[in-house]
């Protein structure tokens, strides 16, 4: 690797790469990054037909499958590129969106218990986690899986507000349920708005420092003001859907002669049918997804109506923005001097549109798309928007969260005799779960400090500091 600036680190074509690597991290995060076979991976994509550009690694890149987490590439029809589910992650459209509120964290103080215990009853969370003996109907699956979003707000759970401040509007055309299997439609019936295992959350916080008071108005965040951050994704029927595509990719790349680095960079040419299968399955998948989180926006708000004794409108509880960190769509980039339509595959990356771009909600046109960034489970989180650079380098994208610095057997491993309850206590944090074992998994070491991750994405330009969270209470599956 060779460093290019303070910030970037270039990986050089060399072997079966097509085109350079470009990782972005400054030398203290290079240190962790170079622990696992991020790198490599990022070479192994650059490796990929059709790619374009750069194969990135965002600030908080480590080892997943097939695409490191943290990856983004980019893919050319035309150069007879392709699409690989190891570029979206089995857990297709996790993202993560925000509320804000007009409560103060004075006024929840005294209430966040309740409010903790209300949640928890409910949103169901964890593995395996859905509504037991009130699963949808097939049928209404698949709807879900035509209009996403949009359904949930059909049922009840929202407004046509909410949609506005989706990426996407909430659903990404092209999708066919015909396309998903019925097994993955029969693990989706009863987790529409469940929080999911692992990383995945809904954390009550509080603004703490704004660093752009302009852009933080626009979103409606003021100091000493409640949040609501929620991170889920599309649960078991994506994971399914990710399992079947594939095997299916598999066949293809023997069938077309692609020669991989790695087999779980499996593909298929984006002209050739096997393609437009997965792209219209993903697609429902991602629907999915846009559906879980509004239906758990709905039962927070009632949650919150509920301690407070007041409707959730007047408590201010507006969703400033949902965006997605696992998918691959269909966008123009100029590469090379000149328009191309590509194949974004964004694993563990963040779209971050620029101000002025179509794509952003009239709303926020004027300050670039928002942009979150989780943190840890005790430290603070981070609200960004999109900015130029990153359109022009990164194809518009820029990090997702932390980043692990631990495996999950590590940090279980580390807990070994502690009182993890009474340390979040002690930090004044509420804490629920499913079981403490996954508190385990995820505790604050286990996790790179976000706030080194956002000064990267900072100060290369890929994005733009606007606020600080802080974690005052956490729901983990």
């Amino acid at each position: 690797m060779r460093q290019l600036d303070e910030y970037r680190w270039l990986i050089p074509r060399q072997g079966r790469m097509r085109v350079d690597g470009l990782v972005y991290a400054d030398r203290r995060l290079m240190e962790d990054i170079r622990g696992d076979e991020a790198i490599r991976q990022i070479a192994n994509v650059a490796c990929l037909p059709g790619i374009v550009g750069r194969s990135i690694g965002m600030p908080d890149i480590h080892w997943g499958y097939g695409f490191a987490i943290g990856g983004v590439a980019a893919f050319d029809p035309d150069a007879d590129g392709i699409v690989s589910p190891g570029g979206v992650g089995y857990d297709i459209n996790c993202g993560v969106r925000l509320l804000r509120s007009d409560i103060t964290a004075e006024e929840l103080k005294p209430r966040i218990d309740g409010l903790m215990n209300q949640i928890m009853r409910d949103v169901p969370a964890g593995v395996g986690a859905g509504y037991r003996g009130s699963g949808l109907s097939g049928g209404a699956v698949r709807d879900v899986l035509t209009k996403g979003a949009g359904w949930a707000v059909e049922q009840g759970y929202g407004t046509q507000e909410d949609l506005e401040h989706i990426e996407s509007g909430g659903a990404l055309e092209g999708a066919d349920p015909g396309r998903v299997s019925d097994r993955a439609v029969k693990r989706g019936r009863a987790q529409v708005g469940t929080v999911g295992s692992g990383n995945h959350f809904i954390e009550v916080g509080v603004v703490t420092e704004v660093y752009d008071e302009a852009a933080a108005g626009s979103l409606g965040l003021q100091p000493g003001t409640v949040t609501v951050f929620i991170h889920s994704g599309s649960r078991g029927l994506g994971h399914q859907v990710c399992t079947d595509y594939l095997d299916v990719m598999l066949k293809a790349t023997r069938k077309y002669g692609i020669d991989l680095p790695d087999r779980q960079l499996a593909c298929a040419p984006l002209t050739s049918p096997e393609a437009e299968d997965y792209f219209a399955a993903m697609y429902a998948a991602a629907n999915y997804a846009f559906a879980n989180r509004q239906m758990m926006s709905h039962r927070v708000r009632e949650a919150f109506a509920r301690i407070f004794g007041r409707p959730w409108e007047e408590l201010g509880l507006r969703l400033v923005y949902d965006v997605a960190h696992n998918n691959a769509k269909w966008e123009s980039h100029e590469v090379e001097g000149r328009a191309r339509r590509l194949c974004v595959h964004r694993k563990g990356a963040t779209r971050a549109f620029p101000p002025g771009h179509p794509d952003v909600p009239v709303a926020y046109r004027d300050i670039g798309q928002p942009v979150f960034i989780p943190g840890d489970m005790a430290r603070y989180s981070y609200v960004l928007v999109g900015t130029d650079g990153a359109y022009s380098e990164t194809f518009g994208s820029t990090c997702h969260g932390a980043g692990r610095r631990m495996s999950r057997r590590q940090a279980k491993k580390s807990v070994r005799g502690r009182n993890l309850k009474k340390e979040f206590e002690e930090l004044g944090i509420e804490v629920r779960a499913s079981s403490f074992a996954t508190v385990a998994e995820e505790i604050p070491e286990a996790y790179k400090d976000v706030a080194d991750v956002v000064d990267v994405v900072d100060r290369a330009g890929i994005g733009r500091k606007v606020a600080r969270l802080k974690p005052l209470g956490v729901l983990k599956g």
